[in-house]
């Protein structure tokens, strides 16, 4: 079977976050991208740490009952984060997925620099080309 590479499936837009964003913000992001979590990230482009939309609702929640601004998005953010690199199998990364919490990985470069998201979703549709592929050769 031929090797299916994360960078082949990874979203290379992905909504991010920077330590200093207030969590209203960080809401507003989610509202508007319609994704489920997304890598915080510093000024150079370097990982350090992610931020997923029940982080937020969790704050926001508390920031309606105080009716006042309660954190911001390095208050909030994981910072142990599973990642993955360009070259990774999305197969082996699908059965990582299983066993492991996260729905949505940063993918980065051998210096820990951003370059995307790849969620289960894409994943499952990496699968799904594959195998509608091999159905096309074989009829």
């Amino acid at each position: 079977m031929e090797s299916l590479q994360v960078k082949e499936y990874m979203n290379h837009y992905p909504v991010t976050f920077a330590p200093e964003m207030v969590v209203e913000e960080a809401a507003l992001r989610f509202l508007k991208t319609k994704q489920i979590g997304g890598p915080v990230i510093d000024k150079n482009n370097q990982l350090i740490g992610f931020l997923s939309e029940s982080d937020v609702l969790s704050k926001m929640i508390e920031t309606i009952y105080y009716n006042e601004h309660i954190a911001d998005v390095a208050d909030l953010m994981r910072k142990d984060v599973l990642t993955v690199k360009p070259y990774d199998s999305v197969i082996e990364l699908g059965q990582q997925m299983l066993k492991n919490k996260p729905k949505v990985y940063p993918v980065v470069d051998d210096d820990e620099n951003l370059l995307g998201t790849i969620s289960r979703n894409d994943v499952l549709r990496a699968i799904d080309l594959h195998l509608r592929s091999g159905y096309q050769k074989v009829k």
